[in-house]
């Protein structure tokens, strides 16, 4: 795949292979940047290469300081082009992942959350932010959203074809649809041409929408390292330490598995702080039991 002229029909069997198997555009491109590192390091076409050709890339990537994460990404399509496209299964077999370090995800505390929200800088970010944490959604989810999606009636909001391609419900809290009514006047209408009311973006245009979070971060005082992902972190944190039930919580985010929403245990720190530690049992004074009449009765 570094040589045009040799890899083009290789590389477009890739990607009808990824099509096929309906791969979304983002993983796509990155199947396609994974096998072309790979055949840069290999410097000539994947398909001519050998099990410890495989073998060595790898350990290539860990000498050259590649992250955990980054390293089973590359290697993840790079198998791919293994096992599907090529059909060899022996370069396939030859493919291993390193198991990634568990990190707790940052969470900010409730009154963390509401100082962001108050310093938002404009209605559209206050509007943004307040979807995401009220309704833990995620930054693609927040900006796909369309006015059909809003169901006021039932206060509930339409998550379409989301991650894992997946539809589902979650809440609409009065105070989101109230923002959302007050951005809905003032957003911008140059898009809507042609479109049925109910198909307009709730938030349209291309606008560069990722230093919300960080500017009212920075505005609130926060010195951690966050990004918009955190305020769903802390939406979902915040509705375990409520005694949401975790299975509740785990269809309002979307996730396929329970392990993925159980991992917000470990991060409920009021959850957590409530918990009463065996220690203090060993500081009680021990009850003494009761002393048994060890004589027998006298006969009748």
């Amino acid at each position: 795949m570094s040589d045009t002229r040799t890899v083009s029909p290789l590389r477009q069997r890739m990607i009808e292979d990824m099509a096929a198997r309906k791969l979304n555009p983002h993983t796509q491109r990155g199947h396609i940047s994974s096998c072309k590192r790979f055949a840069v390091w290999l410097k000539r076409s994947p398909d001519t290469a050998t099990p410890d050709e495989v073998r060595r890339f790898q350990l290539h990537l860990i000498e050259s300081g590649a992250s955990i994460c980054n390293r089973n990404r590359i290697m993840t399509g790079v198998r791919f082009l293994f096992r599907v496209t090529l059909r060899r299964h022996d370069l396939a077999a030859e493919v291993w992942h390193i198991k990634e370090p568990q990190k707790l995800p940052p969470v900010l505390s409730p009154e963390e959350v509401k100082r962001v929200l108050i310093m938002a800088t404009s209605l559209q970010a206050r509007a943004m932010l307040t979807l995401a944490y009220g309704c833990g959604l995620r930054a693609g989810e927040v900006v796909r959203l369309r006015a059909g999606d809003i169901d006021s009636e039932q206060m509930i909001i339409r998550i379409v074809q989301s991650k894992g391609l997946k539809d589902r419900h979650v809440m609409l809290p009065a105070e989101v649809l109230d923002l959302l009514r007050q951005w809905w006047k003032a957003r911008p209408t140059a898009y809507d041409a042609g479109l049925a009311p109910e198909q307009r973006w709730l938030f349209p245009g291309r606008s560069n929408r990722r230093p919300l979070f960080k500017q009212a971060a920075k505005a609130a005082g926060l010195r951690k390292t966050l990004s918009l992902h955190t305020l769903r972190h802390s939406f979902a944190t915040h509705l375990l330490e409520r005694g949401t039930d975790i299975r509740v919580i785990q269809a309002l985010l979307g996730h396929e598995k329970l392990e993925t929403t159980a991992r917000y245990t470990r991060v409920a720190t009021g959850l957590i702080s409530k918990i009463e530690s065996p220690l203090g049992g060993l500081r009680r004074p021990r009850r003494k039991r009761a002393r048994q009449d060890t004589e027998k009765p006298a006969a009748p």
